[in-house]
């Protein structure tokens, strides 16, 4: 994963529990780096020891770290840094959540080296639609839906998420049906 994924967990535990509580977790995890920089990739185990140690500093599951993680990725990093781009998404959820699957397109242009999940759309209604994720990383199911609950959050969108499917119990990809008023 990119440096800006690393750096955004830092973000996350510095604003929310302060810069003591994060240089715990950097012990705590086992990783050798200080600081990451935001267009360099890293190792995909460095984040997942960096989450897999916040979640026992904190006291948390490992799936909760996750989904707060994916809402604060949307709400504030993709906020600060990249406003522009998530504006070309859509101007609703719905829109945004149809466009999705031409998103990482336009990440790769920023991020070359970048190895992005997919996204399809199927069942689109007036209000729902069901997302269909494929990685090849596993175990990031919540993350995905703090994301989903992130952009609710960023266009003002009460929204239900239900998981259909999912790898842990044997499918191919997950599928979350989103539901909006």
């Amino acid at each position: 994963m990119y440096g800006i994924i690393n750096k955004s967990i830092e973000d996350l535990v510095k604003s929310n529990f302060g810069a003591e509580k994060w240089n715990v977790i950097l012990d705590k995890s086992g990783i050798e780096h200080n600081y990451f920089i935001s267009s360099e990739p890293y190792d995909d185990d460095i984040t997942f020891k960096l989450v897999n140690a916040i979640a026992m500093e904190m006291d948390m599951s490992l799936e909760s770290v996750l989904y707060s993680f994916g809402e604060w990725w949307i709400i504030k990093t993709t906020k600060d840094k990249y406003s522009g781009l998530m504006e070309t998404g859509g101007n609703n959820l719905r829109d945004f959540l149809i466009n999705l699957p031409l998103f990482h397109n336009r990440v790769m242009l920023l991020f070359p080296k970048l190895t992005p999940p997919e996204f399809k759309i199927s069942d689109i209604e007036q209000n729902s639609l069901q997302l269909h994720y494929f990685s090849k990383r596993e175990g990031l199911q919540e993350f995905v839906r703090g994301l989903i609950q992130g952009l609710g959050i960023m266009f003002k969108t009460e929204i239900e998420i239900e998981l259909l499917k999912t790898r842990q119990k044997g499918d191919n990809n997950e599928v979350f049906k989103i539901s909006w008023k």
